[in-house]
């Protein structure tokens, strides 16, 4: 297979300016001080990893590929939305790995690859599929707990086309991190991904998941990221999917998702990184209404580069056995790709057509929300409790109808030790009991 160049990030124009358009009122809204700094250090790394996208939203907007190319995985992390363990029977071989890969690159919009699990590198074949994905002209990105990669593997990857290693942490702390996780020492072994990420030249991406055991530590995990020399932070929240829905509890409520907001903006003033929020859309009406920005054609003009919720809007999710999401926490299929192509489901489903028209299709509160186009609240959220992606996002803070009021952030965690029954409880939880099925309905907790 003859090697097609990766398409340049500045083709057309027009996909640079609104790039550079929406850091620039992100920056101006959070007064980020930092952002030509920002620029001198990870400006070009970046381009390959934001290659495609036409502004901010949940991993950027559009054209965001991801591949669940296994679901086995050498943690059992407490939160994980694919409850990865095992490989399945029925995974993508490496033949139709390749043709799923082939799909991909076939679409204009997209022009880079997110391989997650799982864990991505404990699959055997994965770099003839990195290979395969780079000859096609995609720039490849590893969603990695990290435990796995050391100066060897760093520098293989590099060979293989990776542009970015994003690399999973939940807490500064090891013994809360390892606790998360699973397993003793994975703190210190991520830790070493981070330096050979960086000796390798590859940028360095950290992810982590906000939920109420590590609320407390999240300041502290902004500064390590500074500090590690990440150039992108991504903030996700937990969602009540996989073995999130076990630990249903530590999802965030509404005052605990205003509180995130508010760190964001807070800390992304000074941060040496840039911090981007995922399921957590109501980021982006939180900081327009704090500069003042609440309607009129200053808020059409921020719905240019500023997206929300980016399920089924470029963003898209292949699970490990062909089936084709909106989102890793939308776990409703559009088809197979056993069964059709990925550009027929792509375009042609039903689901991902409503999803793309969501200022037309979107029912509640986030029907009637002025905010549709730069949030459109988190699809995978409003799916998990009412089991209908077009339904109202149950913890929005920006408006919302007369419910019980909030009795605050629940418990969280101070320190991991034996002390803590909550999280304790979640890593016996997560090791006896099979996670239930996917896409069932959940009703919403009093406790909004």
């Amino acid at each position: 297979m003859k090697q097609k160049k990766v398409n340049a990030f500045y083709r057309p124009p027009s996909l640079l300016f609104r790039q550079l358009g929406s850091a620039l009122l992100m920056g101006y809204l959070t007064g980020w001080r930092s952002f030509p700094g920002w620029l001198l250090r990870h400006g070009f790394s970046s381009m390959p990893v934001a290659n495609g996208a036409r502004g901010m939203g949940c991993i950027g907007y559009p054209g965001h590929p991801v591949w669940e190319v296994t679901g086995a995985c050498n943690l059992r992390c407490i939160h994980c939305h694919a409850t990865s363990g095992q490989a399945a029977a029925d995974e993508l071989s490496t033949d139709e790995g390749k043709k799923l890969i082939d799909q991909l690159a076939a679409e204009s919009e997209f022009r880079t690859l997110i391989y997650t699990g799982g864990e991505p590198l404990v699959r055997p074949d994965i770099f003839e599929l990195l290979r395969h994905s780079q000859k096609a002209g995609l720039a490849n990105i590893i969603a990695t707990n990290g435990t796995l990669i050391d100066e060897e593997m760093a520098f293989k990857l590099k060979d293989h086309g990776v542009v970015c290693n994003a690399i999973s942490f939940d807490a500064a702390n090891p013994s809360i991190h390892d606790m998360v996780r699973n397993k003793a020492g994975s703190f210190d072994l991520a830790m070493r991904a981070v330096v050979a990420t960086k000796k390798a030249g590859i940028l360095l991406q950290i992810n982590t998941t906000a939920m109420e055991y590590n609320m407390p530590y999240l300041p502290e995990l902004i500064d390590f990221a500074d500090s590690s020399g990440a150039g992108i932070l991504l903030m996700y929240q937990l969602v009540a999917v996989g073995r999130g829905e076990k630990i249903e509890k530590a999802t965030l409520k509404k005052t605990a998702n205003k509180y995130l907001s508010e760190l964001i903006s807070l800390k992304q003033k000074t941060a040496k990184t840039i911090i981007e929020p995922v399921a957590g859309p109501q980021y982006w009406p939180f900081l327009l209404e704090k500069g003042g920005i609440r309607g009129g054609l200053p808020l059409k003009l921020a719905g240019q580069v500023f997206h929300g919720c980016s399920a089924g809007r470029g963003f898209v999710y292949v699970k490990a056995n062909g089936d084709v999401w909106p989102c890793p926490f939308v776990e409703v299929s559009g088809g197979n790709i056993r069964g059709k192509s990925f550009h027929d489901i792509y375009t042609g489903s039903t689901l991902f057509n409503d999803l793309r028209r969501r200022e037309e299709k979107l029912k509640g509160l986030c029907g009637e929300c002025p905010y549709k186009t730069v949030c459109g609240g988190c699809r995978g959220r409003a799916h998990a409790y009412s089991g209908d992606p077009l339904a109202e996002d149950p913890r929005c803070f920006i408006r919302e109808r007369s419910r019980p009021a909030e009795k605050g952030l629940g418990k969280t965690i101070k320190t991991c030790s034996s002390e803590h029954p909550d999280i304790e409880a979640a890593y016996r939880d997560t090791r006896r009991r099979p996670a239930t099925n996917p896409g069932r309905m959940r009703a919403l907790p009093d406790e909004q």
